[in-house]
């Protein structure tokens, strides 16, 4: 299926996106503009805040992002929403990276924490998750906490992230 590396480039990423990476049903990445990472910079079965796995994601962030122009005309920021999706996209990343087969579904998330936000000003913003718990059975979830930086400030967190992988039929 795919080799399992430690970082991933956009070009990388955009194989996910058409489903080439997984296989045809599995886990894929949603295309731009809502691929909402430029790169995978590390990416580990082991290690993280809890021992169970980690994956790290960037964006570069350019004042010409399509969200800006739209939320909110004089005041733009990105949505909030497009943080946490990030965060369930490379939970389901994380799942097909696993070689376990299904397609990627958000299901939830517990806690979430806005303390910041991403404008135009700001040039990076840096992704975490941190797995506490994969569910192997007739389906695949994944449980994790997550986190979203600004120019290497905390903005967000998210509690409980949870991604499934299932079977779903045409």
């Amino acid at each position: 299926m795919i080799e399992q590396k430690s970082s991933y480039t956009y070009k990388e990423l955009l194989t996910c996106t058409r489903g080439q990476m997984f296989g045809p049903g599995n886990a894929q990445l949603p295309a731009p503009p809502m691929l909402m990472f430029d790169r995978i910079t590390w990416i580990s079965e082991t290690g993280g805040q809890h021992g169970k796995g980690m994956i790290r994601a960037e964006l570069d962030i350019k004042p010409d992002l399509w969200f800006f122009a739209c939320h909110f005309i004089g005041d733009p920021v990105m949505p909030g929403c497009l943080g946490l999706d990030a965060l369930w996209q490379m939970t389901g990343f994380f799942l097909g990276w696993l070689s376990e087969s299904g397609k990627g579904r958000a299901i939830s998330t517990g806690e979430v924490k806005f303390t910041g936000m991403v404008t135009p000003e700001t040039k990076l913003v840096e992704y975490g998750i941190d797995f506490k718990r994969i569910m192997r059975g007739r389906l695949v979830l994944g449980i994790a906490d997550g986190w979203v930086k600004a120019d290497d400030q905390l903005i967000y967190t998210a509690v409980d992230l949870r991604v499934c992988l299932s079977q779903i039929r045409d």
